[in-house]
C-alpha cells in the first residue's frame, strides 16, 4: 500500500494527503462524478485504500470498505468528499460506510451540491459516527474544479489553451499554424485533452485547420468536441465529426444543413444568440447537463475573446513558441474588441510557468476586472 510523507502534518492531514495522491489516480477517468480517494485506519494502521476509477464503478469509499474487510468494524475513514447520501449510479456510501462498523469518519470537502450538501455528514451522525469535516478542503477543492463549478452554477470549468508566437501571432500571415510550438508541448496538450469532457473550437478553425480535436497521448475515452458555428458552416467532411462524439452548437437555424451535419452523426444544439454569436454562458449550462464538467477551449481568437467577454474563462494555457512571425495581418490570440482601458483588461493570478521541448507555457487563474 502507498505510504505518506508529510511529517509536519498532524496525523489526520497525513492520511488525508493519502487519500488525496489515491484521488489523483482517477482524475480525468470519473467524470461526470468527481475524483475521489479514501483510506481505511485502525490502530495507526492503514488497512483499506481505494480510489474512484470510471463513473459508475464502485466509489472509492466501497473499495476501501471492501478491501478493509472486518478490520473496517471500529476504524476510521478518510475521504476526499463528503460520503454521498442519495442514490444515483450506485447506492448511498454513507450507509454502506454504518453497515461496515466505522466509527469515526474524516472528510475533505464539503458536497459541493447545495440540494445534497451535509446530508451524508447528518445520516452518519444520526448513526453515531463520529465526523470530523474540511481536513485539507481547499486541496480537495483543487482535485475536482469542474465538478465543483458544475454543481455550484451550472456551467463547466474551462480551460483556455493557446499556442502563439514571442510576438502573440497564432498563424503566419499566409494562414499557416502547423506548427507554431513544438513536439513536446503538442504531447503535453494532448495530454490535457485526455483529461477534459470536451475540446471546444470556433467554426475559423475547423475552416482554417481542420482539426482531429482527439486526444492521442494518454487517453482512456476521448473528449466531447463542440465546434461553436453559428450558421452552421461546418462541412460535412470535416475531421472533427470523426471518430468520435461532436456537437455543433448554433443560433441560426439552418434545416438542410443541419440534417447534413446529423446525418454524419453529430448532434446540433441551439443556444441563444449574443450579438449574432453563440452565447457561451447558455452553451454551457447545455454541456453540463449532458454530463461535461471540463472543457479545454482551444480557439481560435475570436472565440477565446467572446468567452473572456462573457467571463465563462477560469484558467489558461499559454504556449509560447520562441518564433517571430509578424504581419499585421496575422491573426493574434485574443480577437475581440479588445480591452479599451487598462483598468478593463484581463489579469491572471497564481501564474506559474514551465517548460516543454524549446517551447513556455504560462498558467493562471483568470481575474476579471470589476
Amino acid at each position: 500500500m502507498a505510504r505518506a510523507r508529510h511529517p509536519h502534518r498532524s496525523p489526520d492531514e497525513r492520511m488525508m494527503a493519502l487519500a488525496l495522491s489515491l484521488a489523483r489516480r482517477g482524475a480525468g477517468r470519473t467524470s461526470p462524478n468527481p475524483a475521489v480517494g479514501a483510506v481505511v485506519v485502525k490502530a495507526g494502521r492503514i488497512v483499506g485504500e481505494g480510489f474512484h476509477r470510471r463513473a459508475g464503478g464502485p466509489h472509492a469509499e466501497l473499495i476501501a470498505l471492501r478491501r478493509a474487510g472486518v478490520r473496517a468494524r471500529g476504524a476510521t475513514l478518510y475521504v476526499t468528499l463528503e460520503p454521498c447520501a442519495h442514490y444515483g449510479r450506485t447506492p448511498p456510501c454513507a450507509d454502506a460506510v454504518i453497515r461496515a462498523g466505522i466509527t469515526r469518519v474524516v472528510a475533505a470537502a464539503d458536497d459541493p451540491n447545495p440540494l445534497v450538501s451535509g446530508r451524508g455528514y447528518r445520516t452518519l451522525r444520526r448513526a453515531g459516527v463520529r465526523v470530523r469535516t474540511r481536513v485539507l478542503a481547499a486541496e480537495a477543492r483543487r482535485l475536482n474544479p469542474g465538478f465543483e463549478k458544475a454543481m455550484r452554477t451550472g456551467q463547466p470549468y474551462v480551460v483556455a489553451k493557446i499556442a502563439q508566437s514571442l510576438d502573440g501571432k497564432i498563424a503566419a500571415a499566409g494562414g499557416q499554424s502547423k506548427w507554431i510550438t513544438g513536439a513536446a508541448a503538442r504531447r503535453l496538450s494532448h495530454r490535457w485533452r485526455a483529461e477534459s469532457d470536451a475540446v471546444m473550437v470556433g467554426i475559423n478553425t475547423v475552416l482554417r485547420d481542420d482539426p482531429r480535436l482527439s486526444a492521442r497521448v494518454g487517453a482512456s475515452r476521448q473528449p466531447l468536441r463542440v465546434i461553436v458555428d453559428s450558421r452552421l458552416r461546418t462541412p460535412v467532411r470535416a475531421r472533427c465529426l470523426a471518430g468520435g462524439a461532436a456537437v455543433v452548437a448554433a443560433c441560426v437555424r439552418r434545416p438542410a444543413a443541419e440534417a447534413a451535419l446529423r446525418r454524419r452523426g453529430a448532434s446540433v444544439v441551439y443556444a441563444p444568440g449574443r450579438g449574432g454569436r453563440v452565447s457561451l454562458r447558455a452553451l454551457g449550462r447545455i454541456l453540463v447537463r449532458r454530463g461535461v464538467r471540463r472543457v479545454l477551449l482551444e480557439g481560435g481568437g475570436e472565440l477565446l475573446a467572446g468567452a473572456l467577454a462573457e467571463r465563462v474563462v477560469d484558467e489558461v494555457r499559454w504556449w509560447i513558441a520562441p518564433v517571430l512571425l509578424g504581419g499585421r495581418r496575422s491573426p493574434s490570440a485574443v480577437g475581440g474588441a479588445g480591452a479599451p482601458t487598462l483598468a478593463r483588461a484581463v489579469r491572471l493570478s497564481s501564474c506559474t510557468v514551465t517548460r516543454a521541448g524549446r517551447d513556455w507555457c504560462v498558467t493562471g487563474r483568470v481575474r476579471y476586472p470589476l
